[in-house]
């Protein structure tokens, strides 16, 4: 039976999360492909091919909503020979879109397509336990005193428990961009403590206008604090590794 998946993420006016996310999807197309068993016939090995339907679609500023987006992938996988679609939302923190627009948007698109196939909604990738473990190896290459992880974060109710959590495993503080406590304040906070060397490290998946509003603070950040030595490290990025998250979320 061939198998159909659909990646959702944000939507982003910047070209650069589109491209990673295209790259996430190539190298998770390839994954699926390596993971299909190897079977042996008089004595040649061969190595079937999954029979996979892969594609991305974005909740917002996408000429077309999330919805109809989905009717047309799930019409798409229907031709391809797929009675069963998995979607997975490429989000780190489980807030309103993760919590209600999305789910929103699955329940208008089934309900349109009449069940002809069956629509899976997957755990947001924020939820898979291994996030922890690949921001901690970017904190092998530092020499900082002190950690800052440092999210986005949701006024949703209970929606920053995952990343609270991260935080406490890689011993880093946690700060927020649109709530307190701030980048700012745990600077500061840091400051008094005596800490001198910081390590910034930013939750979010690729680079774009959120991880360009982080590096201006960062800047600003030296200028007020100039005895202070700041490390930034990269977002997550279209890696192997997360690629392997992302296949072990789609496979449950």
């Amino acid at each position: 039976m061939a198998s159909a998946y659909l990646l959702v993420s944000h939507g982003s006016r910047d070209p650069r999360p589109e491209i990673a996310i295209q790259h996430i999807a190539n190298l998770l197309w390839n994954k699926i492909q390596s993971d299909f068993p190897t079977i042996t016939t008089a004595g040649f090995a061969s190595q079937l091919k999954s029979k996979t339907l892969l594609g991305t679609a974005c909740l917002e500023l996408s000429p077309t909503p999330l919805h109809e987006q989905i009717i047309k992938f799930s019409k798409d996988a229907l031709d391809f020979g797929c009675n069963n679609l998995k979607i997975l939302p490429l989000f780190l923190l489980p807030g309103v879109h993760v919590m209600e627009d999305i789910p929103a948007e699955v329940a208008l698109a089934s309900q349109a397509l009449d069940q002809k196939i069956k629509i899976d909604l997957q755990p947001y990738l924020g939820s898979h336990p291994g996030l922890g473990h690949l921001l901690a190896k970017q904190l092998v290459a530092t020499k900082a005193e002190a950690t800052i992880l440092l999210s986005h974060g949701s006024r949703r109710p209970k929606a920053n428990t995952s990343v609270e959590a991260i935080a406490t495993e890689i011993k880093a503080v946690l700060a927020y961009l649109t709530m307190p406590p701030s980048l700012e304040a745990r600077v500061q906070e840091l400051r008094t403590a005596g800490y001198r060397s910081l390590a910034i490290i930013p939750y979010f998946l690729f680079a774009g206008g959120m991880t360009d509003a982080v590096n201006q603070r960062q800047q600003e950040l030296k200028l007020q604090f100039p005895e202070m030595n700041f490390q930034l490290a990269e977002p997550l990025g279209a890696t192997t590794e997360l690629v392997e998250l992302i296949w072990d979320l789609l496979k449950k």
